[in-house]
């Protein structure tokens, strides 16, 4: 079982040629609203590559709290852990331009209610060996609480470090399972602009010391990780992207879901980096989110 302790917004993405300079105004030429929210986003991953998934987070009581959770009961994901709150839904303000690359606004909005005795209530309610999944969409402290009552619980905590925060680095010291980017990569190792052996070594090391599972997506260089004293990778798909918005956070729904059915690391790993190449092919995070079926039939 999977429990998704995160944020819930609705996502506003407008498609331009190019993406602005500051103070620059750039026209668009389409606009669609999606439901979003790494968290959520995340839990869609989990579900649609098969797990079963609880979703714990908060949405306001305005118009766009149903549209946001349309996609997870679609999923089959359980929401009876989501609060109504006075504050409104979270938002996502999104620039999609011509390459398929991204700049992204959050308004947190209900998820920046979501308190350390929400989270405990999360953890308290899973048992030995499920899977908690977290990205930094919501109040560090509440990130910080449900890490601690997850390793009281024999509970595996898995950490996106998204979007990237002051906090970030102290808190992927408490879990078991890191996944960062290549930026976010760097605030842990310490170093910048980092090539690809500069990078491995990093990893190996900071595994060393820590000996946590550490992930690194590397974009169209699909993903390294290290695990049990060892470095592994697994490449991409080639494609031509339409929007790398979901990209990440399939990749991290997708992995999720596959250690909690099961299947080996390196399995699981190589699932997750088809399941985020696949996810470029379409606008929009959780409309792009493939199915299980799609992920199995990838070359």
């Amino acid at each position: 079982m999977i429990t998704v302790l995160g944020s819930i917004n609705m996502d506003l993405i407008a498609s331009v040629d190019r993406l602005p300079d500051p103070g620059e105004t750039v026209g668009g030429h389409a606009f669609v609203t999606a439901a979003g929210g790494k968290g959520a986003n995340q839990a869609l991953a989990a579900g649609r590559g098969g797990a079963a998934v609880r979703m714990c987070g908060a949405v306001g009581r305005d118009h766009f709290a149903e549209p946001a959770l349309t996609h997870l009961k679609e999923a089959g994901v359980d929401l009876s852990a989501i609060r109504e709150v006075d504050e409104a839904t979270g938002t996502a303000l999104i620039l999609v331009d011509s390459n398929g690359e991204n700049i992204i606004a959050v308004v947190p909005g209900a998820n920046g209610t979501i308190s350390d005795d929400d989270a405990i209530r999360a953890v308290e309610a899973m048992s030995e060996g499920d899977y908690l999944l977290l990205q930094l969409e919501i109040p560090a402290s509440a990130i910080r609480a449900a890490l601690s009552k997850a390793r009281e619980r024999g509970v595996i905590s898995v950490l996106n470090i998204a979007p990237l925060t002051d906090d970030a680095a102290e808190l992927a010291a408490g879990a078991d399972i890191v996944i960062a980017n290549e930026t976010e990569f760097e605030l842990l190792a310490g170093k910048s602009e980092m090539g690809a052996a500069v990078r491995e070594k990093a990893l190996l090391d900071l595994h060393g010391k820590s000996e946590q599972t550490l992930i690194v997506t590397l974009g169209a260089g699909g993903v390294i990780a290290a695990r049990g004293g060892a470095l592994l990778k697994a490449p991409g798909l080639i494609i031509e992207p339409v929007d790398t918005v979901g990209a990440g956070d399939t990749f991290c729904g997708y992995l999720a879901a596959g250690l909690d059915r099961g299947q080996s690391f390196e399995t699981a790993l190589k699932r997750a980096a088809i399941a985020g190449s696949l996810a470029c092919l379409k606008p929009g995070a959780q409309p792009a989110i493939p199915h299980e079926k799609d992920v199995k039939a990838a070359p």
